[in-house]
């Protein structure tokens, strides 16, 4: 078993410095530092499948009994800290940690192209263009791992998907789900076309309706924000999708549509319910972690 955690009490401790800057907005850019909150999250930060490490982790004393074992299980524990509610509570600012926080590291980015199985290799590839929520970006992180997406491309307007609250609400996919951001102006048909995806563009207007019978092998869903949606040049030379809705109402919030849309596709790609094989077989391997 791990030591037991070193008790901190006051809320001004230097090694608490990184929790105390959770209530500002956002840890873009600072030492590449984020915050994991609730034990699901952490959990899945320690485990095998995390692409990210942890910093150091922050508890009230009687979660540590039940969370000693996932620590133990980490290859280089981090520091382990305890402090009542009380202290946690003054230091973050919010209650809703459930006497459970950690600070993770972002570590280096990862490439777009490493992260989609090259042809002739099924596919399956999420674009989020300009998806400014935070509940959106962690709600269809959460979509993308539970149909088995094989990344989550982000443009530059894409609002952080390890900000707090998008981990939150992703049930911390965006910890396991591989993801690599854009460089600002990349041209979303044009990515396509170097990775050999079929670029499927969602919107309300769209003649064809998506079926799970022709759902392409190596698909990108480009998901647009709520409202503007896509842009017409997009549309215009991606292949155009809608999804059927009852008569008189044609919106959806965009994370619920990329999770019928995910359904779909994954479905007709045949990887639901199935381990997730490529290459003669093999599990495909993005390579280095990072985010």
């Amino acid at each position: 078993m791990p030591p037991a955690p070193e008790p901190l009490t006051d809320p001004d401790d230097p090694r608490l410095e990184p929790y105390t800057r959770m209530r500002e907005r956002d840890l873009v850019g600072r030492a590449g530092r984020f915050i994991v909150e609730g034990e699901v999250t952490l959990r899945l930060l320690l485990g095998r499948r995390s692409r990210f490490r942890a910093e150091s982790i922050l508890l009230a004393p009687e979660r540590w009994p039940g969370l000693a074992a996932d620590v133990a299980a980490c290859p280089e524990p981090p520091p382990i800290y305890s402090a009542s509610k009380a202290v946690m509570s003054a230091v973050t600012g919010f209650p809703i940690h459930r006497g459970v926080l950690a600070v993770g590291l972002r570590g280096p980015g990862l490439d777009a192209a490493a992260l989609v199985p090259p042809p002739p290799a099924p596919a399956l590839v999420v674009g989020l263009a300009g998806l400014t929520n935070h509940d959106n970006v962690g709600a269809a992180f959460r979509n993308a791992a539970a149909f088995g997406a094989d990344a989550v491309l982000l443009d530059g307007a894409t609002c952080d998907p390890l900000y707090r609250k998008s981990i939150r609400v992703s049930a911390g996919a965006a910890l396991i789900q591989p993801f690599a951001r854009l460089p600002d102006g990349q041209d979303w048909l044009r990515l396509a076309e170097t990775l050999d995806l079929r670029p499927l563009a969602f919107s309300p207007g769209a003649s064809e309706t998506l079926d799970a019978r022709a759902a392409p092998p190596r698909a990108l869903l480009i998901l647009g924000t709520e409202g503007p949606g896509l842009d017409a040049a997009t549309l215009a030379r991606a292949r155009p999708i809608r999804i059927p809705m009852a008569a008189g109402f044609d919106s959806l919030n965009v994370a619920t549509a990329a999770g019928i849309a995910l359904y779909t596709i994954a479905r007709g790609q045949g990887r639901l319910g199935e381990p997730r094989a490529r290459r003669g077989g093999e599990p495909f391997d993005p390579g280095p972690a990072g985010s």
